[in-house]
């Protein structure tokens, strides 16, 4: 009897003992999840940094002539305040073209930044290949607490109905750049509207035997963007500008258009065009102006930091919105944005988007200036006592933050069938500025080629 009540008595307690575990190793899917979610959500550092941002975060930026040091900086501050992000860079001239199977195949980088050749947020938007980050952007403030939004100075670009896929990062914009040393030594003075501008070349003409103004024939996209499209916005304001683009009929049959096309035939005619643009590369254009074969040259903020190797001691790079404005008018800007998005399959969304925000401070904006030569876009950013920046540069920030001295135009992205439209536009114009600036065409037969294009785009 004995033995049978031990042998009863251990058979309860290993079935009780069954029993605990079964229940231990039932904890339901709903505890498991809550357990994971605790241990992974970011936690708060002592330095107030996110501990939860971590992981691999591919970042692909093109590398021209605003070099790489920036950007190298700006990757090496973000590595410090988020030490468990593992930061992969795709770099390079050619990187766009070396990405692209990446994107193709929907294994994108995290975060990209548009700009160099291959690189087109039009089509990356239209393939489906960016984030709307319209809600999150919304949300992002300054150091000061103001909006990130309303502290650019080119706004964000909304389309689709207002959505977001891109933050403008880079406020570059074509002009005509002079020697400002050359020009104190000479006696000339800068111009601040077309009378003055042909004015000043027809005397530089005389005095120095030069045909004051260059540009490149090979990449006539230098005289579109640098002379034409600030000519058509001081004439006609965004409207304007932004019908031609996207070959509006009326716009390109209007007054207006007429007007600066003939501006542009004065100075062919006062021989004032150097006559072997036709065959100048962008660099080749720049070599000369850098040689005083010629005064002015409609080139993007990036000149001198691209020439700085090729650039004359003594040399002073000065920088005039292109005076294509009437008499009394203001000089007209029109941006050239370089944006920076996040890729619909970014695979780390919140390192990507903790970058973005680390990106846009004043202090990265003085940065940017000081290693590329150009601006970052955000509104009231000192640079005037900042002697790492060039005088030059100095000069531009302190014309843009400042009301009435200049007008901004804002060129806008084409959507829907009007982006195969705007394509065909710009090659055609590049093909006509060549034959205007060779003398070959009048003011009158480039609106009428160009609006015959328009016509015939539109299928009229």
């Amino acid at each position: 009897m004995g033995e049978k009540r031990f042998k009863k008595s251990w058979l309860l307690m290993f079935g009780l003992l069954l029993i605990f575990v079964l229940a231990a190793c039932s904890e339901t899917p709903e505890d498991e999840a809550e357990t994971e979610e605790e241990s992974s959500s970011p936690s708060t550092t002592e330095n107030g940094n996110s501990g939860g941002i971590s992981g691999d975060l591919e970042i692909q930026y093109f590398v021209g002539g605003y070099g790489d040091e920036w950007w190298k900086s700006v990757i090496e501050d973000f590595k410090g305040k988020y030490p468990d992000v593992n930061v992969i860079e795709h770099s390079g001239p050619d990187i766009n073209t070396e990405m692209n199977t990446r994107w193709i195949s929907n294994d994108p980088p995290d975060v990209v930044y548009i700009d160099g050749n291959g690189a087109n947020e039009t089509q990356m938007i239209s393939d489906g290949q960016l984030m709307d980050i319209s809600e999150w952007a919304k949300g992002i403030t300054m150091e000061d607490g103001t909006p990130l939004l309303d502290s650019f100075i080119s706004p964000v670009e909304e389309i689709d109905g207002g959505k977001i896929y891109s933050l403008p990062l880079v406020f570059d914009t074509w002009g005509m750049w002079y020697d400002g040393a050359w020009f104190k030594e000479q006696g000339w003075e800068a111009p601040t509207d077309f009378d003055s501008w042909i004015a000043s070349m027809k005397q530089i003409k005389e005095d120095a035997g030069i045909a004051p103004f260059n540009t490149t024939g090979q990449y006539a996209q230098y005289f579109q963007r640098g002379v034409l499209y600030p000519a058509f916005a001081a004439a006609g304001g965004e409207e304007l500008l932004n019908d031609l683009s996207n070959g509006n009929v009326e716009a390109w049959e209007g007054e207006e258009v007429l007007n600066v096309m003939k501006k542009v035939q004065e100075i062919v005619e006062a021989d004032l065009v150097d006559s072997g643009f036709a065959a100048y590369s962008h660099t080749q254009s720049q070599m000369n102006f850098l040689l005083h074969k010629n005064a002015y040259i409609p080139v993007g903020f990036w000149l001198p930091n691209e020439m700085i190797n090729d650039t004359p001691e003594n040399f002073e790079y000065s920088f005039v919105p292109t005076p294509m404005n009437d008499s009394g008018k203001p000089m007209a800007l029109v941006p050239d944005i370089r944006t920076i998005a996040i890729a619909q399959e970014s695979e780390n969304v919140d390192a990507a988007k903790a970058f973005l925000e680390f990106v846009f401070t004043k202090e990265n904006a003085e940065k940017f200036a000081e290693s590329t030569g150009a601006i970052m876009n955000l509104k009231n950013v000192d640079l005037s006592s900042n002697n790492n920046v060039p005088e030059f540069l100095k000069g531009i920030n302190e014309m843009i933050n400042n009301p009435g001295q200049i007008q901004i135009y804002n060129r806008n992205t084409p959507e829907g069938e009007i982006q195969d439209v705007a394509v065909e536009i710009t090659n055609e114009i590049k093909l006509q500025i060549v034959e205007i600036l060779m003398g070959r065409i009048t003011a009158e037969e480039f609106v009428e080629k160009m609006t015959n294009k328009a016509k015939e785009l539109n299928g009229n």
